[in-house]
């Protein structure tokens, strides 16, 4: 599933293209993904000129000046820019067709993706309203990582991936910056000190800004706006590796299952 990092990705490509520019039509060839797509759309959108594109998590918001349109890439979702009259293949479901002859495409062959409208403040949204801090925001640093472990039993990766409190770290990049902080993926939360909640929260920062400078992952689906893959899995120490030797210390990658998730790590480097 695309993580934070895959998703600024995109809101980066897509924003150039999108800023001010006048939607035309809308094209709905398959209604059925996540959460249905209103058919009242085609009605609603045209007209409306596009203020901005921003996130929120895994979340894409498109200010249309009257409404919010909520996007998704679901599991193996992505949204490109054509020209509107690129032939369509199987699994593009929906096009926001623009003025100046081009598209926003969302492809998404599990169909798991979203295309939500809302007149109401989007934070305010069910999907979005209960999300927990943004990782690249100064509201997320050592102090305040250290105060929410406090007492909490969860080991260490679950604790950085749930998104009730931070948001858009997935199963990769948790992965990956536990490597790069020298800790173990088991641990319980609750046990890290000051010194190393300060260590990775500005651990998570760097692997999530090095992965967005990639392009992101792209592991099996994941394309930018443009249809580029991105090249961060290039720069994986400990994901996807179990048993290929660790690139610091030689030692074999582990592998093992955390909250129905797989988690890569290093016992020798991460072994408190």
């Amino acid at each position: 599933m695309p993580e934070l990092p895959e998703v600024e990705t995109t809101r980066r490509g897509l924003e150039p293209h999108l800023k001010g520019q006048r939607i035309a039509t809308v094209i709905v060839r398959n209604p059925s993904l996540r959460f249905p797509v209103m058919p009242e759309l085609a009605q609603i959108l045209p007209g409306l000129a596009i203020r901005g594109v921003s996130r929120r998590g895994k979340y894409l918001l498109l200010d249309c000046g009257q409404g919010w349109l909520i996007l998704h890439l679901g599991m193996s979702g992505s949204l490109r820019i054509l020209p509107a009259a690129t032939s369509v293949e199987k699994h593009d479901h929906f096009d926001l067709v623009l003025e100046n002859g081009f598209c926003m495409r969302l492809r998404d062959p599990r169909r798991f993706g979203a295309v939500i409208w809302t007149q109401t403040d989007p934070m305010r949204h069910p999907l979005l309203a209960k999300l927990g801090v943004e990782p690249l925001t100064d509201d997320f640093d050592g102090a305040w990582l250290y105060r929410i472990t406090r007492g909490r039993k969860t080991n260490i990766k679950q604790t950085l991936m749930d998104g009730h409190l931070l948001v858009g770290v997935g199963n990769i990049y948790a992965n990956e910056a536990l490597f790069r902080a020298a800790i173990n993926p088991k641990l319980s939360a609750s046990r890290l000190g000051r010194e190393r909640c300060i260590r990775l929260a500005r651990t998570v920062r760097e692997v999530l800004e090095q992965a967005i400078a990639a392009g992101g992952s792209s592991l099996r689906d994941f394309v930018d706006s443009s249809g580029k893959p991105g090249y961060f899995q290039q720069q994986y120490f400990v994901y996807g590796r179990a048993g290929e030797p660790c690139q610091m210390c030689a030692n074999p990658i582990r592998q093992l299952r955390q909250g129905q998730r797989s988690t890569f790590y290093c016992s020798c480097c991460q072994k408190h």
